[in-house]
C-alpha cells in the first residue's frame, strides 16, 4: 500500500495551470504590483494587493503590508526589518515554497523545514564610505535542514529543484533591468 502524502500543496492544480498556460502563454504574463508609502525617519510601509495575470487584473483576499525601516545602530528607529531583512526573507520564502510544492510533486512528505538565509553584505557603500563598495549583497547563504520521508539525496533533490525554479533566486543571482521615475 502507498502511502498518502499531504504536505497541504495542490500540485494537481498547479500540473493543470501549468499545461493550461502552456497552450495561452499570453495568459502566464504576471505584473506583481507593491506601492511603499514613507511614514517618517527611514520607516516605511509598502502594500501588496492588487496585481495582473491570466490577462486580467487580479487583487489578493486581502491587502498584506511589509513593514521596513533600520536598526538603531543606523540612528533609526527599527520599527521593522531592514529591506535586505526583507529581500532575504522572501528568498527563504520562495525556496521553502518550492521545496514543499516539489516534496508533495514527488510523494515527499515533510515533516519540517527550516530554510536560514544569511546575506554578506558591506555597508560601506549604502553609507557613502567608500565608492568601491558595492551596495548590496556580495554573498548569501541558504542552509535547509529538513526532516522527510526521504533519502539524503531526495531532499538535496527537492533543494536543487526548488532553486531552479525560484523567481527570487532568480531576481538575486541575475541581472534584472530596472526603471526608476519620478512623477
Amino acid at each position: 500500500m502507498t502511502a498518502i502524502v499531504d504536505n497541504h500543496v495542490n500540485t494537481e492544480a498547479l500540473l493543470q495551470a501549468r499545461d493550461a498556460l502552456r497552450e495561452a502563454p499570453e495568459a502566464a504574463e504576471f505584473v506583481w504590483t507593491v506601492t511603499s508609502e514613507w511614514k517618517r525617519g527611514t520607516y516605511s510601509q509598502q502594500t501588496i494587493e492588487h496585481f495582473s495575470g491570466l490577462g486580467a487584473p487580479q487583487q489578493h483576499k486581502q491587502a498584506f503590508v511589509v513593514e521596513g525601516d533600520h536598526p538603531e545602530i543606523f540612528a533609526s528607529e527599527d520599527n521593522a526589518p531592514t529591506p535586505t531583512e526583507v529581500v532575504l526573507a522572501a528568498l527563504a520564502g520562495c525556496l521553502t515554497a518550492g521545496v514543499a510544492a516539489v516534496a508533495q510533486n514527488r510523494g515527499i512528505q515533510l515533516h519540517s523545514v527550516r530554510a536560514t538565509v544569511e546575506g554578506k553584505l558591506n555597508v560601506l557603500g549604502i553609507l557613502g564610505a567608500d565608492p568601491e563598495v558595492r551596495n548590496g549583497f556580495n554573498e548569501v547563504d541558504v542552509r535547509f535542514d529538513i526532516d522527510a520521508d526521504a533519502s539524503p539525496d531526495d531532499i538535496a533533490a527537492l533543494v536543487a529543484q526548488s532553486q531552479k525554479r525560484s523567481a527570487v533566486f532568480d531576481a538575486l543571482s541575475n541581472p534584472t533591468n530596472i526603471n526608476v521615475s519620478v512623477g
